[in-house]
């Protein structure tokens, strides 16, 4: 039985028809294949990159928390600095006086400070000398509270003066390094037979 042109065209028709239908399902499951496989990339993307940001803030957290002991520690030490230059600097202004009676003037901020260290220093002033002194903290008279520190020791009539103060120190430095300024400055000089 021989197919009519009408019935060949009916049957590509239908074949045109599957094979489309075919495709269709085929592309429909390649982009539900292609849908799945980008979440599965994104998501294991998005976790990566979450455990990047949270391993990097981890780190910044114990750099932050490293600083603040750092941090801590300096500011330990400088207060144990402060309380041996006190101790240092009394010391040393008693041996300069040599008086039964001196006063001691300080900031403000800084009288426990200064008091304790006089507790203990008159102890060793005591031992070195092989005699008395009798300490008193000024608490009507304080330093500038916007000097770095120190202390000023007066004798019992106020007329002889020892500055322990930082800003004392460095102007002694800064006078006794003039020379060397000068000449950096501006060059040896030829004609200068002494360095003052």
């Amino acid at each position: 039985m021989a197919l009519t042109d009408a019935d060949v065209q009916k049957q590509i028709k239908h074949m045109v028809a599957f094979i489309e239908q075919e495709a269709n399902e085929r592309v429909e499951e390649i982009l539900a294949k292609g849908e799945e496989e980008f979440n599965i990339e994104k998501g294991r993307l998005v976790q990566t990159h979450r455990v990047k940001i949270m391993d990097y803030y981890e780190k910044k957290e114990k750099q932050i928390e490293q600083h603040k002991k750092i941090q801590m520690s300096q500011l330990k030490n400088q207060a144990r600095l402060k309380v041996l230059m006190a101790r240092d600097d009394m010391v040393t202004g008693f041996y300069q006086l040599l008086e039964p009676k001196v006063t001691i003037r300080c900031r403000q901020q800084d009288v426990d400070v200064v008091q304790a260290a006089v507790n203990k220093n008159i102890s060793i002033y005591k031992e070195t000398l092989k005699s008395n002194i009798t300490v008193r903290v000024d608490q009507d008279h304080f330093l500038p509270s916007d000097i770095c520190g120190g202390v000023e020791i007066y004798n019992s009539n106020g007329k002889i003066k020892v500055s322990n103060t930082l800003e004392s120190r460095l102007d002694l430095v800064a006078q006794q390094m003039m020379p060397e300024i000068r000449e950096m400055l501006f060059g040896s000089n030829p004609n200068r037979k002494f360095l003052d």
